[in-house]
């Protein structure tokens, strides 16, 4: 696997880091945790760490009417250089006063990229690793939806929203990343045969980032290919090495992201970052998998794994590869992995396997 920073913050006047920990709902209590304590493991090769619990998801809604606390995003605007997020319990049917935190998160702290790599694990024959790069503030996640009753009935609505601005921004992102990487190769997913105006709007402003006057010849080198979604949901299964960084709207970003996490074993292989220009937030891809909460089987790798991509992108690739060369040991090894990847070891069991590689 090939590992750059999608843009490292500086970090020349940071003497601590201070990070806030987000564990929310599931098993992000019993992963967050771990991912602290890898954390906590790389002594110098990080400056000082002080972490900050703090509060969102379904539960605290259920507590106290409020999914996102006020409290929480102005300690991480004001008094935190980085956090990691757990897991989020949002329910699939509408609940009044209710809306997912992590969303909401993404847009207060402008968080507009989701970067997702997906690499090849336990001797798979094929070939992986690419990132999504997933638009993390508009698209049908800006959350306008009506329903009407008329002739035909409930009649439900929900407005997508693509904006210059947030392609061109993401567009930056996918682009500098595939410059960093061996083979350069930037694919722009979308459908604009189906949606011509959004994902029209979409494409031909990821397109035409490279001719930006302050990227003048910055993109010679990149490869530029172009992919409907739905077909690159099959290629994706069929021949995923074709593929090294995609950038996609948000909502195929999501979808896309998850799928390919099916070819290399499990979610709880799969770590992510949310990323603006000024806030990096690590995020592993897993939900709150209530089915296993609380039986300590939980498996640890993404979000250590998401701390990993976290420091690397704060600038601190020292103990972000630490980290990932520990993780990949533990797998390599393959004696000590949960359930998820068949085997029968426990959470604890994992980050204790995962220390001691470190």
């Amino acid at each position: 696997m090939f590992r750059a920073p999608i843009r490292s913050l500086s970090t020349t006047a940071r003497q601590s880091l201070r990070i806030g920990l987000i564990p929310a709902d599931g098993i992000g209590k019993e992963v967050i945790p771990a991912a602290r304590k890898a954390i906590e493991a790389l002594g110098s090769d990080i400056p000082k760490t002080e972490f900050i619990d703090l509060s969102a998801g379904w539960e605290t809604f259920t507590r106290t009417g409020v999914a996102l606390p006020h409290e929480t995003v102005d300690i991480l605007r004001n008094e935190c250089d980085c956090a990691l997020f757990g897991s989020v319990s949002s329910p699939s049917r509408k609940v009044v006063g209710y809306s997912s935190p992590i969303v909401a998160l993404r847009k207060e702290l402008d968080l507009y990229a989701n970067i997702r790599p997906v690499t090849s694990e336990l001797g798979q024959k094929a070939d992986i690793d690419l990132i999504v790069v997933r638009e993390n503030t508009e698209c049908l996640y800006v959350k306008q939806e009506t329903q009407t009753v008329g002739e035909n009935g409930k009649e439900a609505r929900a407005t997508r929203v693509i904006t210059e601005r947030a392609s061109r921004r993401i567009g930056q992102m996918a682009f500098e990343l595939a410059n960093n990487r061996p083979r350069k190769h930037l694919t722009i997913i979308h459908k604009s045969n189906v949606l011509s105006i959004t994902d029209g709007l979409f494409r031909e402003t990821v397109r035409g980032v490279p001719g930006l006057v302050e990227h003048s010849g910055k993109y010679n080198d990149v490869t530029i290919a172009e992919q409907l979604v739905d077909s690159a949901v099959y290629r994706l299964f069929r021949e995923p090495e074709v593929f090294d960084v995609m950038v996609a709207p948000n909502l195929y970003g999501d979808i896309l992201s998850d799928a390919a996490a099916a070819l290399v074993g499990s979610l709880g292989l799969i770590p992510s970052i949310n990323a603006g220009d000024n806030f990096v937030m690590g995020e592993p891809v897993h939900g709150s998998a209530p089915d296993i909460e609380g039986k300590g089987i939980a498996n640890p790798i993404a979000s250590i794994r998401s701390a990993a991509l976290m420091l690397r992108h704060l600038g601190y690739s020292k103990g972000a590869d630490r980290l990932d060369t520990a993780v990949d040991a533990v797998i390599r090894e393959g004696k000590i992995l949960t359930p998820d990847l068949k085997g029968s070891s426990s959470t604890n069991d994992v980050l204790e396997a995962v220390l001691k590689n470190l």
